[in-house]
């Protein structure tokens, strides 16, 4: 668990493949193909995973699939990690009236059913990638701005705080000198842990219809694609959700690496003062 090497490995042969295939395969993710409708995988015609009920090469779309979920994951995750820490630290380190305001908006977020609050956010904007970052974002920082909170409170009253504030150093910047640099730790291990969360998120999403429209493609539309057909051609299911439970199994394996690592329980990334 300490050396995920199999897991960096193909998550980065998944990474590689993902951007590669679709630039060099002759075929295109969205033009439908007449003459090729649902074809079987096929090493002749260059159709390794055959096509799709409109001709449409199945490797390149699952390609373009991935690239959408992990686009996702991973800018939804940076979202929430910028405003959940942002938003943790400065209550945590303010404390007073401002936390307790500040994280009792935390809690009325808590309480928005997520998959209404989308449906309005669709109606409102409209259904596009765009959306998926939005919808995603604006929820799944409610986590981290409690963890960097709690880890902020402990902070303020460490020696070396004390020493800058001594020094004149006013509260921004303490909290980006010293503050959020002793969060790194838990701030790596929450990312690594939420880009998996936030893929089945959007699976989860495309799946109903809510994330990404035709003829752009993800994981989770290609899922309810194949879950039409099924009982008629299995793989079509199979492929996608097979990439997907790849993708999350190895995002959880090294997040869970570097929990082991930078295990919060021990104070390891918050141990000394970055000056």
């Amino acid at each position: 668990m300490k050396h995920p090497i199999a897991s960096y490995t193909v998550l980065g042969v998944v990474l590689v493949a993902a951007l590669v295939v679709p630039w060099v395969s002759p075929y295109d993710y969205a033009t439908p193909s007449w003459d090729e409708l649902d074809l079987m995988p096929r090493l002749a015609g260059g159709h390794l995973l055959g096509t799709d009920d409109l001709g449409r090469d199945l490797l390149v779309r699952l390609m373009w699939g991935c690239r959408i979920s992990l686009l996702v994951g991973i800018l939804a995750s940076l979202t929430s990690l910028v405003i959940g820490v942002g938003w943790g630290v400065t209550a945590g380190y303010v404390g007073g009236r401002t936390d307790s305001w500040m994280m009792r908006a935390v809690d009325v977020l808590y309480s928005v059913p997520f998959i209404p609050f989308v449906i309005v956010l669709t109606v409102i904007f409209g259904r596009n990638i765009v959306l998926l970052f939005v919808a995603i974002g604006a929820v799944s920082w409610l986590d981290i701005a409690r963890i960097a909170r709690g880890q902020a409170l402990s902070l303020r009253q460490r020696e070396f705080i004390e020493a800058a504030r001594v020094g004149g150093m006013t509260s921004a910047q303490i909290i980006l000198r010293h503050v959020i640099p002793n969060l790194l730790g838990i701030v790596v291990v929450y990312l690594t842990l939420t880009i998996p969360t936030v893929i089945l998120i959007e699976a989860f999403l495309s799946f109903l219809g809510l994330g990404a429209q035709a003829p752009l493609t993800s994981l989770g539309v290609m899922i309810a694609e194949g879950a039409a057909q099924m009982r008629s051609r299995p793989l079509l299911l199979l492929q996608p959700a097979l990439l997907l439970a790849v993708i999350v199994y190895c995002c959880n394996r090294i997040g869970d690496a570097l929990r082991d690592r930078f295990d919060p329980a021990s104070g390891q990334h918050g141990g000394k003062g970055h000056g």
